[in-house]
């Protein structure tokens, strides 16, 4: 059928830009993929952008609507868009593809858009400056590296929190194993507390065979984490 089609194309897109190829390369694909990309995702039920919102909302104290969030790697604005219908109203985006950006400026969601690539240079913004930070779907081999988390600490307020995501299927396994020592690290030296990590099992279709999941069910397996910077706020007594 022609779901099938339509999967076997977008598979051929996600592994061009997963492939490793130089980031040069990489990003100018992710330009050339900006006016498709959202429907390709869609193809792939991709649910990384919805639980990320949700899980941050939940987490994330009253009132929203003039917490400063940065959306790291924000692509063509999905998670601005989960993000805005639950009451998050200033959102800020950077992501290393001007298409992608392009994109993400005719959502109308953002109040400010910035050209940064991840991993080579630093957020162009000041220390302690977000309510919350967003990465979610740039954490994986061959994306964004975990080298990153003390730059995404430094933009967010003391007390702010941090919404990051990955994958679980095998060929990101190594990845995610860094990942996770990473965070472990940075929790265990004070920098933060972990509030969730939170594994999901149908995250979205697998693209190709050796990314089926263990259960063949034909979807991948992610995660949701939620960190709060320290010092965390004391409440006032009152």
């Amino acid at each position: 059928g022609t779901g099938m089609g339509l999967l076997a194309a977008v598979r051929d897109r996600v592994a061009a830009v997963h492939r490793g190829s130089a980031l040069p390369e990489r990003l100018r694909l992710y330009d050339g993929w900006a006016a498709r990309y959202e429907q390709d995702v869609a193809a792939l039920e991709y649910r990384a952008p919805h639980l990320a919102a949700a899980s941050l909302a939940f987490a994330f104290p009253a009132p929203r609507a003039e917490a400063r969030l940065l959306d790291v790697a924000c692509g063509t604005g999905l998670v601005a868009r989960e993000l805005h219908r639950r009451g998050f109203r200033c959102l800020h985006g950077v992501d290393g593809s001007a298409g992608m950006l392009e994109r993400a400026r005719s959502t109308g969601l953002y109040q400010e858009l910035r050209l940064c690539v991840l991993g080579t240079e630093p957020l162009p913004t000041p220390a302690e400056h977000y309510d919350a930070v967003t990465v979610v779907g740039a954490l994986g081999e061959g994306q964004v590296p975990s080298t990153v988390l003390p730059e995404l600490l430094r933009v967010t307020k003391p007390g702010g929190f941090l919404c990051l995501t990955t994958r679980s299927n095998p060929s990101n396994l190594r990845y995610k194993a860094e990942l996770e020592a990473a965070l472990g690290q940075l929790e265990r030296s004070g920098a933060w507390q972990k509030l969730l990590a939170q594994e999901v099992e149908y995250w979205e279709r697998a693209t190709t065979e050796e990314e089926e999941s263990t259960r063949g069910t034909g979807y991948i397996s992610g995660v949701v984490y939620i960190y709060q910077k320290c010092p965390v706020p004391h409440l006032e007594e009152g």
